[in-house]
């Protein structure tokens, strides 16, 4: 499962890092630059803030309480 998100600044990359990390299963942000897990801070901040990303989630991964925690950064 896939969704369009986007990170606008810094706190919002820890924001998100932290969503992920309460989740046992793995979550995965794609970018331009490649790709990054989720519940790595480093990794987070190595895709340009301000840039369309895509969270990729296992398809068979319990989403419905991830997807009400990541709605301020889905993309509009």
């Amino acid at each position: 499962m896939t969704y369009d998100i986007v990170i606008n600044t810094s706190d919002d990359a820890q924001k998100l890092n932290q969503i992920a990390t309460k989740y046992p299963f793995d979550i995965w942000v794609h970018g331009k630059s490649g790709y990054a897990d989720a519940k790595s801070m480093l990794g987070l901040m190595l895709f340009t803030i301000e840039t369309e990303l895509k969270l990729v989630i296992e398809d068979d991964a319990e989403t419905k309480a991830l997807e009400k925690d990541i709605e301020p950064f889905l993309a509009k």
